[in-house]
């Protein structure tokens, strides 16, 4: 079976859908892996890091779109099979231990425990098959209407398309609920009597403790792998955005559209400011536009003149991107953003819609 699991997903078409293992259950109102990110970085600046706050809302961007590509992958064809395997595994081992130890008698009712924790278990592939079937007929329904349906037909399919997977979100967030309390009851029975279970019922004792111990050890996977991304978030967001750009698909922004973008190269200006009595060497610069007939400059204070992906300042001769919000970085590590969510990481602006705006206006 599986532990109950508090992680949430971001994207506004699966919020209440729960998603099988790396993600079940998810509570409507909780974003732990945005959460945590935000707790560490906020954090980290308070003991001396000294991140700015166009840093902080960065990463919140990158732990949001990993929650929302977080449900994506969790509902892979590779993850389900998976899923499924292990759930009918454990129904399997069950029905072959209790045919082998039909002759042992347990004080406390194994048996009845093992019975229930089971049939979660295929309450569970139940749910997961149906969510699964639910969101590839969506995606064909989105093929065919791109294809050519109208708007109004498709309006007329989302509503019945989201009512018939309500039964299944509703039976898998009771049967994760019940499964907690269960796993705390199934617990109480085997510890109680730990040594007299394991020497009258041998084996209905021993699948127990198994059931049990692979819900501990599945809960904490779980929390491990989100610590272990968050701090990735906060401390290392290229490498995030590598991994997002090898395995996520190309869902923004086409190398066209982002070499329409200007490119600067930027020009280090050292100033010497007096503060409390000592000499501080400051790291301005300014920003030229590459790749036009009159490049426009900009200049940038100390503050500016640094990634906020990557968290290093601009050295001399480095070449930057900039969005049409004003908002610029290392070309390098916002290309890469870009083709996979064709938004500004700092302030969510569609870079598309206001290329074709800028377009719009120009006419």
């Amino acid at each position: 079976m599986y532990p109950v699991s508090s992680s949430s997903s971001s994207s506004p078409a699966t919020n209440d859908v729960s998603t099988p293992l790396l993600n079940r259950n998810r509570p409507r109102s909780s974003q732990p892996l945005r959460g945590a990110a935000s707790r560490l970085l906020r954090r980290a600046s308070s003991r001396g890091m000294m991140l700015r706050e166009s840093s902080v809302r960065v990463r919140e961007t990158a732990a949001e779109q990993i929650e929302e590509r977080q449900s994506e992958w969790a509902y892979s064809k590779p993850v389900i099979v998976l899923d499924l395997v292990w759930n009918l595994a454990f129904v399997f081992v069950t029905v072959g231990v209790l045919w082998f130890s039909s002759g042992e008698e347990p004080r406390v009712p194994l048996r009845c425990w093992i019975v229930v924790y089971n049939l979660q278990c295929l309450l569970h592939v139940g749910c997961v098959i149906s969510e699964y079937r639910r969101r590839h007929g969506y995606d064909n329904l989105n093929r065919d209407s791109d294809s050519g349906l109208t708007s109004s037909e498709d309006e007329s399919d989302g509503p019945e398309i989201e009512s018939g997977t309500s039964l299944a979100k509703h039976l898998e967030s009771t049967n994760a609920m019940f499964s907690f309390v269960w796993w705390i009851i199934g617990f109480y029975w085997v510890s109680a009597g730990s040594e007299e279970l394991a020497q009258s019922s041998p084996q209905l004792y021993w699948l127990c403790v198994a059931f049990l111990a692979f819900d501990v050890i599945f809960l904490v996977l779980c929390v491990a792998v989100a610590s272990l991304i968050a701090i990735a978030v906060c401390c290392c967001l290229p490498c995030i955005i590598a991994v997002l750009y090898a395995l996520a698909e190309r869902e923004g922004a086409s190398d066209e559209e982002i070499e329409r973008l200007p490119r600067f190269k930027f020009l280090t200006v050292r100033n010497s400011e007096k503060v409390n009595g000592e000499i501080l060497e400051t790291h301005g610069g300014i920003m030229t536009q590459l790749g036009v007939d009159s490049p426009s400059e900009r200049v940038l204070s100390s503050d500016e003149a640094e990634c906020c992906v990557c968290l290093c300042e601009y050295e001399d001769g480095t070449e930057l991107r900039e969005l049409w919000c004003r908002h610029h970085f290392h070309e390098a590590c916002i290309d890469k953003w870009l083709r996979i969510n064709a938004t500004c990481p700092l302030c969510k602006s569609n870079i598309l819609k206001t290329d074709e705006q800028s377009g719009n206006d120009a006419v």
